[in-house]
């Protein structure tokens, strides 16, 4: 901390001694930058080990989706047991189940809601995307649940009740049964004029009138109840839907795998905010010191 001491009698003095002090000073600057160099390269590279990041504009990326309300007949006619699955005979309710569970299951990013009818139409799963919700609550359906009889036309007003909530273009009915209408205060061709006026297709499916009955545990083959495929094309027609044919399990899974190619609609997926990388900024420079000081190293050296 004290200052040096100056000596008494001045040293010896050459000529050429202030060209001396002048290349001594230059080299312990050298040597000062050349430890320096690597300890700013050291800190750099910590920063880019960091992984510094910067959040870029927000953007609302495109994403196809469906939107559908599954309408499942639970009259009587749906626990005959004359159809098979897995190798078992099963009621029709069984195997519908199976079948839309495994629709389901491919129906990520999808909105879907259930919708159940007997005598009576009810609303058990409004639109959502908790498509685990939906398929426990068909699990927990059971045949006759909402009455033994068939209201086509109630179910279908009901949908159309709950769908015109719903833009333009993403209003869909899947409407499944066995049977023909028994039931309820509208009838089918009026509610499909409702639906077509409010802009939904209703894509029916007519399930059952054939499969396999149980004798002692010997499945045969049945001719089951005839159902009403007249009022179910004119319906998909009138709404500009479509009618399928399912006489047993294996066709009803080709159904629903069909409309996997129906009705997708661009809707806008959460906004995403890309990150932009900063880490080759401080890595570059590091490395550009590192090759700058290791020659000043050398000479200091």
């Amino acid at each position: 901390m004290l200052p040096p001491r100056q000596p008494a009698v001045a040293a010896l003095r050459v000529p050429w001694g202030a060209r001396l002090e002048e290349v001594a000073g230059a080299e312990a600057g050298s040597a000062a930058v050349a430890w320096l160099l690597p300890l700013l390269a050291w800190l750099l590279l910590c920063a880019a080990a960091a992984r510094p990041q910067q959040l870029g504009e927000a953007q609302l990326p495109p994403h196809q989706a469906r939107q559908m309300l599954l309408a499942v007949d639970l009259s009587g006619s749906m626990s005959d047991p004359d159809m098979e699955l897995g190798g078992q005979v099963v009621d029709r309710l069984t195997a519908a189940k199976a079948v839309i569970a495994d629709f389901l299951e491919r129906r990520a990013g999808d909105r879907v809601g259930l919708l159940v009818f007997g005598q009576r139409a009810y609303m058990l799963a409004p639109l959502t995307l908790d498509r685990e919700s939906v398929r426990l609550q068909l699990r927990d359906s059971v045949a006759g649940l909402a009455g033994r009889e068939t209201a086509l036309g109630d179910a279908i007003g009901l949908g159309v009740k709950r769908l015109r909530e719903q833009p333009e273009g993403q209003r869909v009915l899947v409407l499944l049964t066995d049977g023909v209408n028994t039931a309820g205060v509208i009838e089918p061709l009026r509610a499909a004029a409702l639906a077509q006026a409010e802009g939904v297709r209703v894509y029916t499916i007519a399930f059952g009138g054939g499969g396999m009955r149980s004798l002692f545990g010997v499945p045969l083959p049945v001719q089951g109840e005839e159902v009403d495929e007249d009022t179910l094309r004119q319906i998909a027609a009138m709404t500009g839907g479509r009618f399928f044919r399912a006489r047993d399990t294996g066709q009803l899974a080709d159904i629903y795998a069909e409309l996997d190619r129906l009705e997708p609609v661009d809707v806008a997926a959460a906004p995403v905010r890309p990150r932009i990388e900063l880490y080759p900024w401080p890595l570059g420079a590091a490395l550009l010191l590192m090759v700058v000081a290791v020659p000043l190293r050398r000479r200091a050296a």
